[in-house]
């Protein structure tokens, strides 16, 4: 109802200040359009900030015009520079270029890793048998730190750069570089970790354990001709398999020491082949207390470090882990 009231008043007005301008001669189009903007905020009631001017028409009467002030402020901008011109199309832009991707912090990680690469390319490296020893994150690691699912070839890829630029003389190594590794390395060094040595008590005896599978050992050795107990028995009368025999004084064996040191050895749990090689561990460590330097070679033998292999577990529907039942036709 208002629109349709509004409408022939708006019409009288314009023709009225037509005739009254021109009297009766074609209005200019600046003027119009100022009339217009003057009629139609009037009648919908809108109020607006506006300069007043006064005209003379040809019969001699002064007549006040409104422009709008919107007008103005539109016209300046437009005279405005580019320097200064406000962005008609303004959107937020993503700080990192990783933005987008499914690995954001990863990929914004490998990326500073490659421009820190070519940026130090030149400098002097070292061997890397010669540098300091780090616990580098595995891609479990990685991926539980991040928060991202990273790919096992990204990670090689991020892995090799980390580590030549690891390998820059520690002298010359920039301060960005050390920051940038930081993110790859572990939590808890295990190269930092120092092994307590075993001590050698006033009898001379000293005190080594091993397991292997469900079983354990420990073992007293002392400087003696060759004695060996198990349990209060004697080598031979605990194992009866040749192999088990063997592999509970191969430490000995390996480093020529079977007739130098006696050996009183508590094993349980487990079986034969379990206890035998608990054994050899703890024969092993107990001997290195004595003679610090056999380390070498009882690496070599095999008997330094302990063996985790356990067998697997039975599964459901079949004789073992992976045997399956005999397959019959009829």
């Amino acid at each position: 109802m208002m629109a349709s009231s509004s409408r022939p008043r708006l019409t009288s007005a314009l023709r009225g200040v037509s005739r009254t301008l021109n009297g009766g001669q074609r209005q200019p189009l600046e003027q119009h359009f100022q009339s217009l903007q003057l009629n139609s905020s009037a009648v919908r009631g809108r109020r607006c900030l506006s300069t007043e001017s006064t005209e003379s028409n040809a019969n001699g009467d002064r007549l006040s015009i409104t422009a709008a002030k919107e007008l103005e402020i539109k016209s300046l901008i437009k005279k405005l520079t580019p320097k200064y011109r406000l962005a008609q199309h303004a959107r937020p832009v993503p700080i990192s270029p990783s933005y987008f991707s499914r690995t954001p912090a990863f990929n914004d990680r490998y990326l500073v890793l490659e421009k820190l690469s070519r940026a130090y390319v030149n400098l002097p490296v070292i061997p890397a048998a010669d540098t300091e020893r780090i616990a580098w994150k595995t891609l479990s690691d990685l991926r539980q730190s991040f928060g991202e699912p990273v790919k096992a070839t990204d990670y090689v890829k991020c892995l090799a750069i980390v580590k030549r630029l690891h390998q820059i003389h520690p002298e010359l190594k920039p301060d960005a570089v050390k920051e940038a590794l930081l993110d790859f390395q572990r939590d808890v060094q295990a190269f930092l970790n120092v092994a307590t040595p075993i001590p050698i008590d006033k009898f001379g005896r000293a005190l080594g354990v091993g397991k292997r599978k469900s079983s354990s050992a420990r073992a007293f050795v002392v400087e003696g001709e060759g004695q060996v107990l198990i349990n209060g028995k004697t080598l031979a009368d605990y194992f009866g398999r040749v192999h088990d025999r063997e592999s509970a004084v191969w430490a000995l064996h390996a480093t020529d020491r079977i007739d130098k040191y006696n050996v009183w050895a508590r094993v349980e749990g487990g079986g034969t082949t379990g206890q035998a090689e608990a054994l050899t561990l703890a024969i092993a460590k107990a001997l290195l207390a004595h003679e610090p330097a056999l380390k070498p070679a009882l690496r070599r033998a095999g008997v330094v470090t302990r063996d985790p292999r356990r067998v697997e577990r039975k599964k459901h529907g079949r004789v073992k882990a992976r045997k399956g039942p005999t397959w019959v036709k009829r």
